[in-house]
C-alpha cells in the first residue's frame, strides 16, 4: 500500500525526497501567513500518487485505532479515523520533518505570547512530553467527507499538551472530485470583531494553523487571539484530507 514498486531502497529513496520537499517549502512565508492570519500555505508536499494511496488506506481497518462519525457527537457531518502506531511511513515522515521545522515558530509565538513553555526541538522528546501527561496515542488521521458534509469550528485539544501548530494536506482535487468543502479558520480578536480564513488547497498541498492561539500585533504591541478551525459544507463530490496533528492524545 505505501511501497514504491515493492523495493526497499526505492521505497526509502522515495521518503527522502518527501523529507527534502518539506524542507524546501517556503517557511518564512508560511510564518509570515501564520503570524497574520492563523493560517498559513506551503504548496505542494505530496503527489497525486501519494494522495490516492492514503484516501485508498481508508478502507483499511488494520492502520487504525478509533473511528469518529462527526454526527454522532455534534461534530460535523462526515467521519475520520486515527492512525494507530506504527504510523505509515509516509505519515510519520511528514510529523517528524514538519514538527522539526515548526518548532522553531512554535518557540517564536511562545516568546510573542510571552508563555513559558518551549517546545522541544525533536518529535520524539514531544512524545515524551506527551507520555510523562498521560498522553500516548497518536493522533495523526484521514478525514472523509460526502456531500453534505462538514466540519464544525473546533479545537483539537487532547490534553495539557498541546503543541500549537498542526498540519491539514488535501488528498482530493477541488478541481474535479469535490465542490465546496473549503478550510476555514476563524479568529477571535480581543475587543474587535472575529475574522475568518478560507483557503482550498490543491491536491497534495498544505495548511498550517494554529491549535488554539496565535500572537496578534496591535498598536501597543502582541496580544492573544484564539483560532478555531473547520471545513465548510461540501457540495459534490468526496473530499479526503491527511490531518496531522504533533502531540499525542490521552
Amino acid at each position: 500500500m505505501f511501497r514504491v514498486a515493492g523495493v526497499a531502497t526505492r521505497r526509502q529513496t522515495a521518503l527522502m525526497t518527501l523529507e527534502d520537499t518539506i524542507d524546501a517549502i517556503d517557511w518564512s512565508a508560511v510564518r509570515s501567513q501564520l503570524l497574520e492570519t492563523g493560517v498559513g500555505e506551503t504548496g505542494r508536499i505530496l503527489s497525486v500518487r501519494d494522495c490516492r494511496a492514503l484516501r485508498a488506506a481508508y478502507g483499511r481497518s488494520d492502520l487504525f485505532r478509533k473511528k469518529i462519525v462527526m454526527a454522532r457527537h455534534g461534530f460535523g457531518a462526515g467521519e475520520y479515523q486515527y492512525f494507530k502506531n506504527p504510523l505509515p511511513p509516509i505519515v510519520e515522515v511528514i510529523r517528524r520533518r514538519c514538527h522539526e521545522r515548526l518548532a522553531p515558530l512554535a518557540n517564536e509565538m511562545a516568546e510573542l505570547l510571552n508563555t513559558p513553555r518551549r517546545w522541544p526541538e525533536t518529535l520524539e522528546e514531544l512524545s515524551a512530553l506527551c507520555a510523562e501527561a498521560g498522553q500516548a496515542s497518536p493522533t495523526p488521521l484521514l478525514l472523509r467527507y460526502g456531500p453534505g458534509d462538514y466540519n464544525c469550528l473546533h479545537q483539537d485539544i487532547y490534553g495539557e499538551i498541546a503543541f500549537p501548530l498542526q498540519l491539514a494536506i488535501q488528498l482530493s482535487d477541488p478541481m474535479t472530485e469535490f465542490e465546496g468543502g473549503a478550510f476555514v479558520a476563524v479568529e477571535n480578536r480581543p475587543r474587535m470583531q472575529s475574522r475568518a480564513t478560507a483557503v482550498s488547497p490543491a491536491i497534495g498541498a498544505g495548511v498550517v494553523f494554529a491549535t488554539r492561539e496565535k500572537p496578534r500585533r496591535g498598536a501597543k504591541g502582541w496580544s492573544r487571539s484564539t483560532l478555531r478551525h473547520g471545513v465548510s459544507t461540501v457540495t459534490r463530490g468526496e473530499r479526503y484530507t491527511l490531518g496531522v496533528i504533533f502531540h499525542d492524545a490521552a
